[in-house]
């Protein structure tokens, strides 16, 4: 049954709104703004009470600025107790008193339905009226909603217009999302190097989102040199800013060596942490250092509890790796039929090297009635989705005719797509196929030629048999 091996991914992050606490000192009343910059003193001291007071005092005395702070505080239930439709308030006041910050607040607490009816178009006017009072954050995030049609028509040129502006401005999510559109053509001609320029700007300007994208684009080469040094101090970084995808992917780059000295201790580690914050490619990965017993005590148990958390959290290789362990009853007693569930749901979720382990189930009766016509599909389907194993278990079926009719040269056809996408054991069947005649003339150097290619990829077999012909 095949394992789904750990691997680096890059995901894209479209940051939402996020409430905005000016902490600025300019303000034309000496009294006012002395109030006002010690209400800040005591927020940064954590003596939410005063400054609660003086801002509202600030507040009050009608400067715009102290109200949205205030806001912030109900909003948090910093020095007063949390009362969001308080907060909506005092945004308000400020907004309509000129100041964009409590315009752009507003329209946070509009987008989710906090303290207010959730009102997607009316966040929208608020972002726009923040953006164009000078508040990047409401350029970013109506953005953000152009990016999605989320309150406003879908519009991704749009969308590149204003992170453009918000990148410009300062906003470094910005900056972060026009890399993520130039990475994927979406709204601008696709373009790696200049998503690599903006994931840099917006990395060192503290987004650590854009470290990660910047690092797992140095790991694999992609608009950049390949650089597994600089892949992994980026990685690094996203995961001591808090990103849980950064602290996985490191952890990858310890268990391979990649950019660091291997350590399966460390990539445990970070696998762990990963897992604990959440992301659930951390505790498949965990799972599999538990389940071969790398970097910690061999415990098919503890990999079973991993692989479930992470088939729950909805990373269907956990369903897969669970569904495995079902089927050789490792770490759980063996059962056939909750393999078969597993394996399905995965399936249906689209991860197609799982739709050839459920082709597997099928073709072999387990767990479910024999039906080779129905494996035949799956591998099928699991072979147009770029799969190699399903592309080799489709030319076993047609190799031996199970589910299909009979035809060795489709099966040598299918054996070689699935070599030439990598897979030993199509290499392998090739070989054999190429020495035997069958499908095909008999020809022992292409036999060899095969088996040698098997070899190469990690088939102790095809080595033997690669031997054998050349003594």
């Amino acid at each position: 049954m095949k394992k789904v091996v750990a691997v680096l991914a890059c995901v894209v992050v479209l940051l939402v709104g996020y409430i905005v606490l000016d902490k600025s000192g300019t303000q034309s009343s000496f009294d006012t703004k002395k109030a006002y910059d010690q209400g800040k003193a005591f927020y940064n001291n954590k003596e939410y009470d005063r400054a609660a007071e003086l801002f509202k005092i600030v507040c009050d005395g009608g400067e715009m600025r102290g109200c949205n702070n205030l806001g912030a505080m109900y909003t948090d239930g910093d020095g007063v107790e949390k009362n969001e439709q308080k907060a909506v308030e005092l945004y308000k006041i400020a907004c309509d008193g000129g100041y964009m910050i409590g315009c752009y607040n507003l329209g946070v607490m509009y987008a989710k339905g906090n303290g207010v009816e959730k009102n997607k178009q009316k966040a929208a006017e608020l972002y726009k009226k923040a953006c164009d009072g000078g508040e990047m954050a409401g350029c970013g995030d109506l953005g953000v909603m152009y990016t999605n049609g989320d309150g406003v028509e879908k519009n991704e040129q749009k969308a590149v217009e204003l992170y453009k502006k918000a990148c410009d401005g300062g906003e470094m999510n910005g900056c972060f999302n026009l890399g993520v559109m130039y990475a994927n053509g979406n709204g601008v001609e696709k373009n790696k190097q200049k998503a690599v320029e903006l994931y840099k700007k917006a990395c060192d300007g503290g987004d650590i989102s854009a470290c990660y994208n910047l690092g797992f684009m140095y790991a694999n080469g992609d608009g950049v040199e390949k650089d597994f040094d600089k892949a992994a101090k980026l990685l690094k970084k996203a995961c001591d800013g808090g990103n849980m995808l950064g602290c996985n992917n490191l952890g990858v780059m310890y268990e391979k060596g990649n950019g660091v000295e291997k350590n399966e201790q460390k990539a445990v580690e970070l696998y762990k942490k990963a897992c604990d914050g959440g992301e659930m490619r951390g505790c498949h990965n965990l799972g599999i250092m538990y389940e071969y017993g790398n970097g910690v005590e061999k415990n098919e148990q503890r990999a079973v509890e991993l692989y479930k958390k992470a088939c729950d959290g909805g990373d269907m290789r956990g369903c897969n790796n669970l569904g495995a362990m079902y089927t050789k009853g490792n770490g759980v007693e063996k059962d056939f039929i909750k393999a078969v569930q597993l394996f399905k749901k995965a399936c249906d979720s689209g991860e197609m090297s799982v739709c050839a382990n459920l082709g597997v189930m099928y073709a072999n009766g387990y767990g479910v009635e024999k039906n080779e016509q129905k494996a035949v599909e799956l591998y099928k389907k699991v072979c147009d989705g770029g799969e190699m194993t399903g592309c080799y278990n489709l030319g076993v079926m047609y190799a031996k005719g199970n589910g299909v009719e009979k035809n060795e040269q489709k099966a040598m056809d299918l054996y070689k797509k699935a070599c030439d996408g990598g897979n030993m054991l199509g290499c392998g069947f090739l070989g054999f196929m190429y020495e035997k005649g069958d499908g095909v003339g008999q020809d022992i150097y292409m036999a060899k030629e095969y088996y040698g290619k098997a070899c190469d990829l990690g088939d102790q077999d095809g080595c033997d048999e690669y031997k054998r012909l050349n003594k």
